[in-house]
Order: structure tokens, then sequence, then C-alpha cells
């Protein structure tokens, strides 16, 4: 089987896609520094540890594993964080994938599938947002995964290194089966901090702001399975390997929904209340997020058929209660 280098393979999106890539035929080979992941997520295909920021065991992993592509997930993604300390995002997640395409060219490996965001756009009044979307991020996360999507445009132009470029929108929910799922620390996403609400892990969810100009006051945004949304990485890979040169895709359903919305939601499917509180904004939020494109669905023929809020909640729920 063809080996694939998978960067934050032991992270949460990253490990999913292991799973998809290891149902798929391919052996993944995870290359993570455990900074954000955890070894219990490596269950589909050998394990290097390492950062991206060391090149040496870069060239190592590459020259061991001979991978024919590469798939970049590895990243720091907090927005608060970023806004506080850019610094840190602009080091290790733009130095650090230079670092990584550097050596994917160094190794003669010609496809690059790439991990980036919706937050690359910023924010965009009562716009639904496709690949042409004029890019303005709003903090040094978006603005970091700007940057390595730029790279990559110089890298095919220098290299002939071929890329698909996946902005993503909200990710949410776990492996059906439960052998992995979210688990970060901290926990911010609304889904996972919800349900340890829910579980008495945590006191309460807190909305981080109700002012905002949507209908409920709360902000909103297109939640994307996680199963569905590594779907289309492998997708993107055939694509690839198919010849079909570089493209960008956004993953995103179409509908967004309110963090109100959420919340009842839960209800429904947990048939729990959620303990919840009001805050203030969070800086580097935008109102609204939500996909307005069609060009994964007519070209590669992904279809994110588990991306209910019900199925998204109900996985994210089993998955929870396997950690309790």
């Amino acid at each position: 089987m063809a080996n694939v280098l998978v960067t934050g393979g032991a992270g949460y999106i990253g490990s999913h896609a292991c799973k998809a890539l290891k149902a798929a035929g391919y052996t993944p080979v995870t290359y993570d520094n455990l900074a954000t992941g955890w070894d219990w997520a490596v269950k589909y295909g050998p394990f290097v540890e390492g950062d991206l920021l060391d090149r040496d065991r870069l060239d190592a992993a590459f020259a061991e594993h001979a991978p024919v592509a590469v798939m970049h997930f590895a990243a720091l993604s907090l927005v608060g964080e970023a806004m506080s300390n850019p610094a840190k995002y602009w080091r290790n997640n733009v130095a650090g994938s230079l670092n990584l395409l550097e050596a994917t060219v160094a190794a003669g490996v010609p496809h690059f599938v790439f991990s980036s965001t919706c937050a690359t756009y910023g924010e965009h009044d009562n716009v639904v947002l496709d690949e042409h979307t004029p890019q303005q991020p709003l903090n040094a996360y978006g603005a970091s995964k700007r940057a390595i999507e730029d790279m990559l445009r110089d890298f095919e132009a220098a290299h002939g290194l071929q890329s698909v470029i996946f902005r993503y929108f909200n990710v949410a929910g776990a492996d059906p089966d439960a052998e992995i799922g979210e688990a970060h620390e901290p926990e911010t996403h609304l889904i996972p901090v919800m349900l340890e609400a829910i579980q008495g892990k945590r006191d309460a969810l807190t909305i981080h702001g109700t002012d905002y100009d949507t209908p409920d006051g709360t902000c909103i945004r297109d939640y994307v399975h996680v199963c569905d949304l590594v779907d289309a990485h492998v997708l993107g890979l055939s694509w690839l390997r198919e010849g079909r040169g570089s493209r960008v895709f956004n993953l995103g359903t179409g509908r967004g929904f309110s963090v109100r919305e959420v919340i009842d939601a839960s209800r429904a499917v947990t048939n729990e209340d959620v303990p919840h509180g009001e805050g203030p904004r969070r800086a580097g939020d935008a109102t609204k997020l939500v996909s307005g494109s069609t060009r994964a669905e007519e070209e590669l023929g992904w279809v994110p058929g588990r991306s209910t809020l019900a199925r998204m909640i109900a996985d994210a729920w089993r998955w929870q209660q396997t950690r309790s």
C-alpha cells in the first residue's frame, strides 16, 4: 500500500483522516509532535514523533517511509491565542510549513493536500463565501493559513508541487465507531464544550457574544461532520494522483446555525438541558461564516451526507460518553 505522510495525524481531524486513508487502501504515516495531539489516536499506521521545525527529522521521515503524498493538518488554531500571541502562529504554522514544503520537494513528492480554513476570508457581511471571495483574515491564525496557500502556489510555479487546498468551515462530530474523536486541551469548540457542560465536566457553556447582527444575536457557523471532511481529503488525493492539477475547495454545507440553535439541537439529541451563561464577544470572531460553494460537490463528487446537526451532535455525544 502507498504511504501518505499525515502531519498532525495524532490530532482531531488528522486522526480521522488516517482512518479514512487506511479504509481507502493507503498506509497513513503520522508525523506529530504531540503538542496538541494524542498518541492514543495513532491507530492506523506508523508514528513518527517530530516537529515541523526539525528539518532533519522531516527528511528522515521522508527517507524512511517514501510517501506518495503529504496531507498537512498540523497547526495551531486557537483564535484568541492567535490574537494575543501572533508570533507563535507565524513561527509554528508558517515557518513549520515552509520546512515541510522544502522537505517535500527535496524528497521528490509531487502531491500535497492542505488543511486551510474559512478564517482566511475574514468578515464579509451578508455574503456566502465561495473560493473567489477576497481573503481578508481577522487574526494571525487565518493569516498564517493564507500565507501557506501563497507558498503552495509559489512552490508549484518553481518546483511543480501540485496541491489541493481545502478551506474548512466548522468541523464537528466524531468517528461513528467512537474509536477516535475530539479531544483538545483546553477545549474551545462549541459542541464538545456544550457536551462537557451537560456531563458536569465544566460548570457551564459560555455564549461569547449575544449582540451580533443575526436573528438571535449569536454568531452563525456552517458545521461539517469530521468524517465528511476527511472523505473530501481522500477524494482530493485521488484528484491529484489522477493528474487533475492544483485546486482550491471550500468544505461546508451551505447552511449556517447560530450558537443558540446548536444548544437547542443538543437538547433534542441528549435529552439534557445545557447549563450556559452569556459573556462578551471574543476578539477575532466573525459574525457569520457560511459556505456558498458547490465546487467540491460538482468537481470532486463530495456529498456531506453526515453533516446534519443531529448526526454531528449524536456522534460527538457517543464519543464524549466513552471518555467519562
